[in-house]
């Protein structure tokens, strides 16, 4: 459907894009559109769904009416923030190929190396989403799709879609809290109980050291966050450090580390909560020691169940070597 006074088309969400992120939609539909731009148009209301202004990881129900505007269709040429992404080069090709855990028809699964974001923003120009959008030819055709996010720091598991259809499947699993996720952190101190659960709704609170989050305080309930991890001390150097499992039960934005530093224990090398001071001891790097370390899930065309473990990053290696820890005793 086409406004011709204003040059507005108006796009309906398809059956096949349930529960699509609004940003992933316009790299299906329009790949010119880069993340930069599309925040523009979305700040300045160019955008729209269902008649109402969106953010660009607003999930999109079927039947969803999208304002997308002319300029869309036509590009300036040489305009930077419309030009289409590189190809990707071989370095990048072979480094996702290195970082493949499990792979089919229907699901990939990365581990996640350290510093390499997941999704472009502002001043990011490398990232996996990116690496992978330009490796559609190797993955079937189709373009492969994130199912969730890790902070640029934190490795591990990092479970993507090879279709349209696994993608929404699997990001319903997500909101249905059917994935198991198990995250390694090493902690400074030693938590009491050893075993627990925290529970404290999160919001976000810019700064100039970048996106954080903090608890929710009395009369914040409408923008607050609902947010549960359980944690489980694995083992420990006398009250210093500890080797810790967290299960989030939510999946908030850096909801691990919010609340490790809620509960005095933050997480060693973490510079956004007080992480990376008075480090536990010597010689351990000023990195975030946080790993998503297995990811168990039902495999979204039924019949099994997706299990992947990924290895400790080599800084994470390197500190339990010197902390005496043994990857593999506890599993």
């Amino acid at each position: 459907m086409t406004d011709t006074h204003s040059k507005v088309e108006t796009l309906r969400v398809a059956d096949g894009e349930a529960d699509m992120r609004l940003d992933r939609w316009f790299r299906v539909h329009f790949p010119e559109v880069g993340y930069t731009y599309l925040q523009k148009l979305l700040r300045s209301g160019q955008v729209r769904v269902d008649s109402k202004r969106a953010q660009a990881n607003d999930r999109l129900n079927v039947g969803a009416e999208i304002r997308v505007p002319a300029i869309v269709r036509q590009p300036k040429k040489g305009s930077p923030s419309l030009k289409a992404p590189p190809g990707v080069s071989k370095g990048d090709r072979d480094a996702i190929e290195k970082m493949i855990l499990f792979e089919d028809d229907h699901v990939l699964v990365l581990n996640k190396p350290f510093g390499l974001a997941v999704q472009g923003g502002t001043g990011t120009k490398k990232h996996i989403d990116g690496m992978l959008e330009n490796m559609a030819d190797r993955f079937g055709g189709e373009r492969p799709r994130l199912v969730h996010r890790l902070d640029r720091d934190t490795t591990g598991v990092l479970l993507v879609a090879k279709t349209r259809d696994a993608a929404a499947k699997l990001g319903r699993t997500f909101q249905t809290r059917s994935a198991a996720k198990t995250y390694w952190a090493l902690i400074k101190g030693v938590p009491k109980p050893p075993q627990g659960k925290v529970e404290a709704a999160l919001v976000k609170a810019s700064g100039p050291d970048g996106d954080r989050v903090r608890k929710a305080k009395p009369g914040e309930q409408e923008v607050a966050m609902h947010a549960t991890t359980h944690y489980s001390v694995v083992d420990r150097v006398a009250h210093k450090a500890a080797w810790v499992s967290l299960k989030p039960v939510t999946g908030r934005q850096h909801q691990l580390r919010a609340h490790m530093h809620l509960i005095g224990h933050p997480i060693v090398g973490d510079n956004k909560y007080e992480g990376d001071i008075n480090m536990p001891a010597e010689n351990i790097e000023k990195k975030l020691h946080l790993h998503a370390r297995r990811l168990v899930i039902p495999h979204p065309k039924g019949g099994k169940t997706i299990d992947v473990t990924a290895p400790l990053p080599d800084h994470m290696q390197r500190t339990w070597d010197l902390l005496g820890f043994e990857e593999g005793k506890f599993e």
